[in-house]
């Protein structure tokens, strides 16, 4: 096992160590205080969509142990938390009238973060789409970047002056492809068209997020969170070596391409681009303001062949078999080098900002026992990308944080309940949390930093 204070010193003196978690996943009170349901209340209502058709009326039970949790994350010694707001409580309807408990909640939040000395890190949407706007196309309909813009205005008038950083979307491959392709994810669409027009609104509405965003508070760091992906070729085949090309493109370079290049990538074009809705005049300008960080969400490669089948679409591949012999209790290839791959490929690809890692950890479902949880993969799976961070640092990257994914066992999207990342335990039924030993470890590394030696993100 790697010492926490042997690897904390291979870190920066202003490093960020956080936990992180989304609305969603965590808080509950789905029908509280003026919530309304969201893409994903319905979803997950709907046989065969989630595990068990769990949902999230309970959760982990957070909007009413705000306190509690708060006390929690103070107690690992972090020095930021990474939150994401449901545009549910605060836009019930999507447009429409404020929820005014809603943005209480928040200022509560917030506000507790600032009097236990963590910085507040932000998301807008992390997948919670009121349900109302579903009706009028979600995200295939181009009005809808227009009601983000709106909440994202009304979020940050309200919650801005507290903030230490805000992004505007998590992983939007995967509200976009996951859930508009694959049929994976809220709202379940299987439908390439459908997917070409969430993708190119969903790009517009970060773009005018961040318009918002800086009208309402200059100074406020805002990023995008993107869970880009390292994508390994099958073989050394010419034809493999094509398809990851092909792959990184459709599922990295649609985000990154818009966002930091002012374009989409040309090989997706001659594709698919004559099946995208209408790009209007200013829309590429408008996705592409700069951005003062970044966040990366990493969890495990992509290995990807050539699809031999005739007519198979773009990026026409077929998954490839792992490498690495080890995987999560999700099923999920650990191959901790593939994160620095990540980062050297997109840094050498695109004009990059600061970098944090917003997401990364793994799943295994140990329980309590004798009131521990030993879990001591996902220690080792969370020291191993630590130690690949400490080399990007000194290889110049500029990495300026990590947060753990997740702050505690949560609603896991389509999996439900079963599959547990957090590393504190929570007991669904009592609602205890237990923190693990991966979480203790995470403590001590977290611990061995001063709090309030830290630059802003904008120092970065």
């Amino acid at each position: 096992m790697i010492d926490p204070k042997t690897l904390a010193d291979r870190f920066p003196g202003d490093f960020v160590f956080g936990v992180a978690t989304a609305a969603f996943q965590i808080e509950g009170a789905s029908k509280m205080d003026g919530r309304k349901p969201s893409i994903w209340d319905a979803f997950s209502n709907m046989p065969g969509r989630v595990y068990g058709r769990h949902n999230g009326d309970v959760a982990c039970d957070h909007y009413n142990r705000l306190n509690e949790d708060l006390d929690l994350i103070q107690s690992l010694g972090v020095t930021a938390y990474r939150f994401s707001i449901a545009w549910p409580r605060i836009v019930p309807e999507g447009t429409g009238p404020v929820n005014e408990k809603g943005l209480d909640f928040y200022d509560r939040l917030v506000d507790g973060l600032k009097a236990r000395g963590i910085k507040a890190f932000a998301t807008l949407y992390h997948w919670d789409l009121p349900l109302m706007l579903a009706g009028e196309g979600g995200w295939t309909a181009r009005q809808t970047a227009y009601a983000f813009q709106r909440y994202a205005k009304t979020a940050i008038a309200r919650l801005g002056d507290r903030l230490d950083a805000v992004a505007t979307f998590n992983e939007p491959w995967c509200s976009v492809w996951l859930s508009h392709l694959y049929g994976i994810h809220a709202p379940g669409e299987r439908n390439m068209d459908a997917a070409l027009h969430a993708l190119h609104f969903t790009n517009l509405a970060h773009g005018l997020g961040v318009s918002a965003i800086r009208a309402e508070r200059p100074s406020l760091p805002v990023g995008l969170v993107l869970n880009a992906h390292s994508i390994y070729p099958g073989s050394d085949s010419p034809a493999d070596e094509a398809a990851a090309a092909r792959a990184f493109d459709f599922h990295n370079g649609v985000f990154f391409g818009p966002v930091f290049n002012g374009a989409y990538p040309e090989s997706f074009l001659s594709a698919l681009g004559h099946r995208m809705p209408d790009i209007e005049p200013g829309d590429m300008e408008t996705i592409a303001q700069p951005l003062d960080w970044w966040g990366l969400n990493y969890y495990t490669p992509m290995r990807v062949a050539h699809d031999p089948a005739e007519g198979a679409e773009f990026p026409a591949t077929v998954p490839a078999p792992p490498v690495a012999d080890v995987k999560t209790d999700i099923g999920w290839e650990v191959f901790a080098p593939a994160l620095g791959a990540l980062v050297r490929k997109l840094n050498a690809d695109y004009p990059l900002p600061a970098c944090y890692i917003t997401e990364n950890g793994a799943c295994y479902n140990m329980g309590v026992a004798n009131g521990t949880v030993d879990d001591q993969p996902r220690l080792d799976y969370i020291a191993a990308h630590l130690a690949v961070t400490t080399d990007l640092i000194a290889e110049g990257y500029p990495m300026r944080g990590y947060f753990a994914w997740s702050l505690m066992d949560n609603f896991e999207w389509a999996e439900g309940y079963r599959m547990r990342f957090g590393i504190v335990h929570v007991d669904y039924e009592t609602q205890v949390r237990t923190i693990k030993k991966s979480g203790h470890w995470y403590s001590a590394l977290a611990g061995h930093f001063p709090k309030g030696n830290h630059r802003t993100v904008k120092e970065s």
